[in-house]
């Protein structure tokens, strides 16, 4: 399997399909790189080269017991892109893989970086404090951390439908969206999944975003049921010079992977590449 090494000697699998301009693609808790076949298949047809990993923890990745911040996270991301001499790379970052692309430009700049994408991302805070009012109650990431270590097989099933919108009227979520999901969040660690949680909910990127000098796009459901664009999608794009904010009515979280939301996602992010 294509790996490599980090600085502290975590190996890190990643796929690299195409080639052209880099599209570097980092996932969502608690999937991994295969989440985003569609979109690596559709940049490199059409003269892209797609590049994706697997986080630290999670899929084919190695699963150390510690390092599960996004400081460290960034660093990994780094270390991929050094490793391939990445350059005029395009981010697309989703969900807590948003933090990873905020915090990765906030520790290494946009030497490297032509534009990132954030796509129903959890920056700049998702936890609700007396600053950030819309944010998420921290007892339901106490509920979060308890369903996984409880019993995470059946608690990734009872979690699917929300994340991707199935509980709600006339979705077009299928029972393929909610099996790949169970699949791909049992390769992640007990621990990576627990960690990760803590991690994404008191993570601030607020200064982060601050030091986004490329072009921007935002693409956030006004029905995300697990990472509100109040919180965060909106103020995102308030912070971050010259951003642009795309809300799709009616969607959910998982916006990549559900028929019909796919597919204005893969155009929405043709069109900012050949931007």
């Amino acid at each position: 399997m294509p790996t490599v090494t980090t600085r502290d000697g975590v190996e890190i699998f990643h796929k690299d399909w195409g080639s052209g301009r880099p599209v570097v693609f980092i996932h969502g808790w608690p999937l991994n790189a295969d989440a985003w076949e569609d979109q690596m298949k559709l940049v490199a047809d059409h003269g892209f080269r797609g590049i994706a990993h697997d986080r630290r923890g999670h899929g084919r990745s190695a699963q150390p017991w510690t390092g599960y911040d996004f400081d460290t996270f960034a660093d990994d991301l780094d270390d991929l892109i050094t490793a391939l001499d990445l350059r005029d790379v395009t981010l697309v970052g989703h969900s807590m893989g948003g933090g990873e692309l905020a915090r990765y430009i906030g520790r290494h700049g946009t030497e490297r970086i032509s534009g990132a994408l954030l796509l129903s991302a959890i920056p700049p805070l998702m936890l609700r404090t007396d600053r950030n009012p819309e944010g998420v109650p921290a007892e339901v990431f106490d509920s979060i951390r308890g369903g996984i270590l409880n019993e995470r097989s059946q608690f990734w099933k009872d979690f699917a439908p929300a994340f991707f919108g199935a509980n709600r009227p006339g979705n077009g979520v299928t029972q393929g969206n909610l099996d790949a999901y169970w699949l791909l969040a049992m390769q992640q660690s007990i621990k990576a999944g627990v960690d990760c949680v803590t991690a994404f909910a008191q993570t601030d990127f607020t200064e982060d975003l601050g030091k986004f000098d490329v072009p921007t796009l935002v693409v956030h459901g006004d029905d995300d049921q697990i990472v509100p664009i109040d919180a965060t999608g909106r103020k995102t794009a308030q912070l971050v010079p010259g951003a642009v904010l795309e809300v799709y009515e009616g969607a959910g979280h998982g916006i990549a992977n559900v028929p019909g939301e796919k597919e204005r996602f893969n155009r929405d992010l043709l069109g900012f590449l050949r931007s």
